[in-house]
């Protein structure tokens, strides 16, 4: 059986799961880079404020770009702190990491991140779902090249 844009709805849902997944482990990252704007310290702190401003509004847009995709594969996506922290790999940091501790902890959340998006990337080739593919594959040339800058930054 087929749903409104033409693929298995089951297939649909196992991606949409993995999709709900990958929606509360950006929703934890994207608090915890937050909070690292607002409270870095030190010597690094204009470039890492700066730094951590930009990461949030991206990791803002992909949370919604997520749940779209979900929605266009028919399903519910989750929308509340419960259900994200419940379902989430990434953990919540309270602000206790400064400098690049911090940074370290986002290439770490990174790491995590591109880690599901090359499995949700797979499913979704097995299942012929191309859009949710497409976006994968963009996320992960993004991550990749983050991962890259940050762990050149750290040495």
């Amino acid at each position: 059986m087929k749903n409104s844009i033409g693929l298995d709805i089951q297939n649909s849902k196992e991606v949409a799961n993995m999709l709900n997944d990958l929606l509360a482990n950006y929703q934890v990252f994207y608090q915890n880079l937050r909070g690292f704007h607002w409270n870095v310290k030190g010597k690094q702190f204009f470039e890492l404020h700066l730094k951590f401003e930009e990461l949030y509004e991206d990791a803002v847009i992909k949370v919604d770009e997520i749940a779209e995709r979900i929605l266009t594969l028919e399903t519910v996506p989750l929308h509340t702190f419960e259900d994200f922290l419940a379902q989430a790999s990434i953990k919540s940091y309270k602000n206790d990491k400064v400098g690049s501790e911090s940074v370290q902890l986002v290439i770490d959340n990174f790491t995590t991140l591109i880690a599901k998006e090359r499995i949700i990337l797979a499913k979704a080739g097995e299942a012929d779902d191309e859009g949710t593919a497409s976006q994968m594959s963009d996320y992960i040339t993004e991550t990749e090249k983050t991962l890259w800058m940050l762990n050149s930054y750290m040495g």
